[in-house]
């Protein structure tokens, strides 16, 4: 099994094919099994990695008390690149760590070639981590669609499933919590391996939910990103998805923007075929090879 040291951890890590370095991200709840569909195919062109982040299966577990910390996420994807000599890489992420992906190339961007950002939940394009209550009043006026998606999420989906945790109903919380993030059809129709990479990084989800949030964005700087980026979503996903999306095709005008016909926030798993075509479609305009 390999594996990249970082700052006082062991992160597994896969990788197929030689080339230009293709590194992909996963998202909560998951580990790097969720691209291993996908790792042959661009192994066949890049040099394909796929690593499993901090605490994440089959690493060491979260401790008691531990900070599910952003930030501390986005320096050990930075040490990724660079122990595994794989700097600047093509990134691609989904979900969580597509947020990462978008951090780290706005604060590194030497270390990165181009961003596949598939539905990163950047929700501080709108607001703190927690929202306030005035930002959320002020986003009323301004972007109502956006409130309104961004409030549906928080009350109906993570603040009961927060409760849920708090009270130990761990599997009820994952449910709720779930279901907010890839909708009822999205959820319910995941496959056993995906249900079990849920399982195998549950006190994941618990920490996330339970800790510091989301880091800030600033627009400004976003607006100045330079490098190629491509935004993938799914036609089923959740409202707020759709409105993080549209903010960020705002702040990059030069993104190119693909959306997954029939695909929910489970983008590479329930379209598997047109999420490698779109990528390997958008790497091919970057000139990599």
């Amino acid at each position: 099994m390999a594996s990249v040291s970082v700052s006082g951890a062991q992160l597994d890590v896969v990788e197929r094919g030689q080339g230009t370095p293709l590194l992909f991200v996963h998202g909560s709840a998951s580990d790097r099994r969720s691209w291993q569909g996908q790792l042959d195919a661009f192994g066949a062109r890049y040099r394909a990695i796929a690593y499993s982040r901090r605490w994440h299966w089959p690493n060491a577990p979260i401790g008691p008390g531990e900070d599910y910390a952003m930030l501390r996420h986005v320096d050990d994807l930075r040490e990724v690149i660079l122990g595994l000599d794989a700097a600047p890489a093509h990134l691609v992420g989904h979900s969580y760590g597509a947020f990462l992906c978008l951090l780290l190339a706005l604060r590194e961007p030497a270390l990165v070639r181009s961003l596949v950002l598939a539905e990163p939940p950047a929700i501080t394009l709108f607001a703190s981590s927690p929202p306030r209550p005035p930002e959320l009043l002020r986003l009323l006026v301004t972007r109502p669609r956006a409130a309104a998606a961004l409030l549906k999420f928080g009350l109906g989906g993570v603040a009961p499933a927060v409760k849920a945790f708090r009270r130990g109903d761990d599997q009820h919380a994952v449910r709720l919590f779930g279901r907010a993030v890839f909708g009822p059809v999205g959820y319910d129709r995941m496959n056993p391996g995906r249900r079990g990479q849920i399982q195998d990084n549950l006190s994941n989800v618990k920490a996330e939910l339970t800790g510091s949030g989301f880091a800030a964005l600033d627009c400004e700087q976003l607006r100045q990103l330079r490098l190629p980026v491509l935004l993938l979503e799914g036609e089923r996903s959740i409202p707020l998805f759709g409105q993080v999306m549209d903010r960020l095709a705002e702040l990059l005008p030069s993104a190119r923007r693909v959306r997954l016909a029939g695909a929910t926030h489970m983008l590479h798993g329930d379209s598997p075929d047109d999420f490698r075509a779109a990528v390997l479609d958008f790497l091919a305009g970057t000139g990599a090879s």
